[in-house]
């Protein structure tokens, strides 16, 4: 079996960016809801979202938080980190057909510690819905 793997803490370099996008469907908000047991009527039923300020449904905040995570894990640093902490602060809605982009690009490496702090930005159409920052904990390159 092959072992899977990210980037090493010595393959990383301040700048590096990568990226996730998805586009939210009605069953993407459902399952979401189903799952966390977040039921709010303002994502999940359209009469009581029409009476809001958003004047429709819009896409649980987590979620975009979620696609932070599908970056960190899966992309950059990728399999094997470690996610740590995240500070994320929610700029707009999110709405269902919206096609979401987490991006997340590398602040600080800290390689006594083994954390790498990245920014993490999450757009919709160049618009920013969620920004923050996020640490991930990076394995070393094994030594042979």
């Amino acid at each position: 079996m092959q072992e899977l793997h990210g980037y090493y803490l010595e393959d990383l370099e301040v700048g590096m960016t990568a990226s996730y996008a998805k586009t939210i469907t009605d069953a993407d908000v459902v399952l979401f809801a189903g799952v966390t047991g977040d039921d709010n009527p303002v994502h999940i039923n359209a009469e009581y979202a029409a009476t809001t300020m958003f004047e429709q449904r819009i896409v649980h905040g987590m979620f975009s938080a979620g696609l932070i995570s599908a970056v960190l894990g899966t992309r950059m640093p990728g399999p094997g980190a470690i996610y740590i902490d995240q500070q994320l602060k929610f700029k707009a809605p999110v709405h269902i057909g919206d096609t979401v982009t987490a991006t997340a690009k590398v602040l600080e490496i800290d390689e006594k510690r083994r954390r790498v702090k990245l920014e993490t930005i999450c757009t919709v159409g160049g618009k920013v819905v969620a920004e923050g920052v996020a640490t991930n904990m990076v394995d070393r390159r094994p030594t042979e």
